[in-house]
């Protein structure tokens, strides 16, 4: 399924910043990053509940937010893009 992750961590402080690099890093390992807080991830229900308490774990829930959108898994007819960073399918390998 297909799941987009949005965060917004507080910045004002160290902590934050470092929290940030965290949350970041995490995603990175579960998805592509589309926006500067926003990933896509293609996952499965296993995989979702652990990025989902890993990324739990790590934010301060005062301050900060987490977004989880389950798209499932016939998202291409829900996905739309318009602009610049062309769009590409999750579900293939990425060529460097």
């Amino acid at each position: 399924m297909l799941v987009l992750i949005t965060y917004d961590v507080n910045t004002q402080t160290a902590a934050g910043r470092k929290r940030l690099r965290k949350v970041a890093k995490q995603c990175v390992n579960y998805g592509q990053r589309v926006q500067n807080s926003v990933f896509e991830c293609q996952v499965d229900s296993v995989k979702y509940r652990q990025i989902r308490a890993i990324l739990e774990e790590i934010i301060d829930k005062d301050t900060d937010s987490l977004r989880f959108y389950n798209l499932g898994d016939k998202y291409k007819s829900k996905v739309e893009h318009v602009g610049a960073k062309p769009s590409f399918d999750v579900t293939e390998p990425l060529i460097f």
